[in-house]
């Protein structure tokens, strides 16, 4: 099962790809995080892991990455990402590992004037196209804010999306978008409503269908904590287990 994260910026993806990926290690899946988020740096410190070297620094940077996939190659690609069909056929020096999870950064935008991340994109669709996962076997994908990742047809190497909606009325917007583009590229979707009160949680309720809702997280001081002081995440949170228990049903 390959499942993207998605919502607006300040949502709480990273943190909620964090906790997913370490609730369903822990239910005996092998996880693979995938950081596709060419900006925050975020996820990677929050599983625990100090740096990881992106995947498209290790391919030269993106002029080499663009020329690798021209048609100046007419085989194509060599390098062994691009042969991976499995998780464990993935290049060690591209993957870092940490208390069974494996963490892959795809690219990020590093220096004034570089240029878009559509190449970061491209990538990110060709490795996730390229993999076929075993039963018990999940890939966890942290995009970039908004819905990029829809118009690059990431969306459509993926299994599913959680859309992770704060409370803010931009973030329903949002969510309407990521539902009809779900539709479009035929994926299951699922809304988890994010830092919420009681009384907040039942107005974001009025704004999206009621089957459409996996999971409903609290507000907690100590997941803020940690995010703020820069610390791997030292709790879990019980509603997680509810937006697993929707990842291990879908079809």
């Amino acid at each position: 099962m390959k499942v993207l994260i998605s919502g607006k910026g300040g949502s709480g993806k990273s943190t909620l790809a964090a906790l997913l990926t370490r609730a369903l290690q822990a239910r005996g899946n092998r996880v693979l995080l995938v950081d596709a988020d060419e900006s925050n740096l975020g996820v990677q410190r929050l599983v625990g892991i100090d740096k990881q070297a992106p995947l498209m620094d290790r391919l030269g940077g993106k002029q080499a990455f663009k020329q690798t996939m021209s048609q100046v190659f007419p085989q194509g690609p060599q390098h062994p990402v691009f042969k991976a069909k499995t998780i464990d056929q993935l290049p060690d020096d591209c993957v870092t590992a940490i208390d069974g999870i494996r963490l892959l950064v795809i690219g990020k935008i590093q220096r004034f004037g570089e240029g878009c991340a559509c190449s970061m994109g491209a990538l990110s669709k060709t490795v996730l196209g390229n993999l076929r996962l075993n039963p018990g076997e999940v890939v966890i994908v942290d995009t970039e804010a908004g819905v990029e990742h829809f118009g690059r047809r990431v969306d459509g190497e993926c299994d599913a999306v959680v859309g992770v909606v704060d409370p803010t009325y931009e973030s329903f917007q949002l969510a309407g978008q990521m539902q009809a583009m779900a539709l479009q590229a035929g994926v299951a979707i699922g809304f988890v409503l994010n830092k919420t009160t009681p009384q907040i949680e039942a107005e974001m309720r009025r704004h999206l269908a009621a089957e459409n809702i996996v999971a409903s997280i609290a507000h907690q001081d100590a997941l803020f904590l940690d995010s703020l002081q820069g610390r791997p995440l030292s709790i879990t949170v019980p509603a997680v287990d509810q937006i697993c228990n929707w990842i291990e049903d879908l079809p």
